[in-house]
């Protein structure tokens, strides 16, 4: 159940803005994520690693986050989710700093590791927060809104730290990042109200958090939706990593021409996150994610066989498999979001968070270490990273079935 919506923080005007702020957050979380995938080529060149060793510098950051957000699960339900947020975040921008001024692969692999722990609890505590005060029918475009922070990510953050990458050296766009994190607190902080309402609440008797994070795990209805993102994760996080070395090395772009995967990619999905949003609203989230993840299966495989390939044909390919993808996730995790009840969401989203991170890292070094590059640097094993991704799709729309709704 949401905050009733005659509180006066339910305004139009009000939860926009919450929701922009929620957003922006998501949007630099997101970009310290994903400008590892595109600068592949260039730590792998830089550090001198192979396709293994870049695998567990991506799984580093989600594996320290997937634990973190257990740690987190224990008290997280104990405070005002806005403070929460932002403690969260403000630890995040210091790893993102120490990621800027890390001079060799173990100190920025250590800078990984400390900005996943904040950064992994990040997603969680917004979701938590959307589930608190979005209510259930406008709470797929919500979440639309927010997950769209991947795309801006991809349109405007990736091409701008590419090309940061290439003038300035791979340190900069860290840099910059860590500079906006620490800019953007206080905004945050002036904008985002207290969020109390699982605190306050007189619906539910208060318990201890280990209290809940057993109930959380031990309660069967929650079993599906943690399996469920199991395979959610192993349906994207496969292919993803190692996208940017592949186009490089199999298909033939340069590394100059990368910046246009992720900015039309990102553009397109920029809008359809949030028509796929209100298309769940509208037709049912279980129903569109299906039909999402069977059309998914098309991109996956055009895009794990690529051989020399013009850029035009590429793009297309690309952008097709990013909107797909990426699409999925908005009915998943609206799904995922009220399969629980507000007196222990925040734990729930930190377990589930610790899941989907933890699986995204596994997904990442088990990809990682299946991929084997020849002495001209060619990807071989692609097609089979394809085929786990495929199988991991098919089955998360078997088990998205099971995933009931809380009351």
């Amino acid at each position: 159940m949401s905050q009733p919506l005659t509180h006066p923080l339910h305004t139009i005007q009000k939860e926009r803005a919450i929701i922009f702020i929620l957003a922006a957050l998501q949007f630099l979380h997101i970009l310290d994520f994903v400008i590892m995938m595109p600068l592949g080529p260039v730590f792998m060149q830089s550090f001198k690693i192979d396709s293994a060793a870049f695998g567990l510098l991506v799984s580093s950051y989600s594996i320290s986050a997937g634990v973190f957000g257990l740690i987190g699960a224990l008290f997280l339900d104990s405070f005002d989710r806005k403070m929460s947020l932002l403690v969260l975040f403000f630890g995040f921008s210091f790893g993102t700093l120490l990621c800027a001024i890390a001079p060799n692969y173990p100190f920025f692999l250590f800078a990984r590791i400390i900005a996943g722990g904040f950064g992994g609890m990040i997603g969680a505590t917004v979701l938590s927060i959307i589930g608190d005060i979005i209510p259930v029918f406008r709470r797929g475009t919500a979440t639309g809104v927010v997950m769209s922070s991947f795309s801006v990510a991809s349109v405007i953050g990736i091409p701008i730290g590419l090309s940061l990458a290439n003038r300035y050296g791979w340190h900069f766009p860290f840099l910059s990042l860590a500079i906006a994190g620490f800019l953007i607190l206080p905004i945050g902080y002036k904008v985002l109200p207290a969020i109390r309402y699982h605190l306050d609440s007189d619906e539910h008797p208060k318990q201890s958090q280990f209290k809940s994070l057993k109930e959380v795990l031990l309660k069967k209805d929650h079993m599906a939706p943690f399996i469920f993102m199991v395979f959610l994760m192993f349906g994207g996080f496969t292919i993803i990593p190692f996208l940017s070395p592949f186009l490089v090395s199999n298909v033939g772009l340069a590394v100059d021409e990368l910046p246009y995967i992720y900015f039309f990619g990102g553009l397109f999905t920029f809008f359809t996150s949030r028509l796929i949003g209100k298309l769940a609203d509208r037709y049912g989230k279980l129903k569109v994610y299906q039909i999402i993840s069977i059309l998914a299966i098309i991109p996956i495989v055009l895009v794990v066989t690529l051989t020399k390939t013009t850029l035009p044909i590429v793009l297309v390919i690309t952008t097709v498999f990013m909107i797909l993808v990426s699409g999925r996730m908005v009915p998943a995790f609206a799904m995922v979001t009220s399969a629980v009840e507000p007196r222990i969401r925040g734990s729930f989203m930190s377990v589930n968070s610790a899941i989907q991170q933890i699986a995204s890292g596994a997904a990442s070094y088990v990809a990682g270490l299946i991929l084997v590059q020849t002495s001209d640097q060619q990807f071989l094993n692609y097609e089979l990273v394809g085929m786990i991704s495929v199988f991991s799709l098919l089955f998360s729309v078997y088990l998205a079935k099971n995933i009931k709704i809380a009351g």
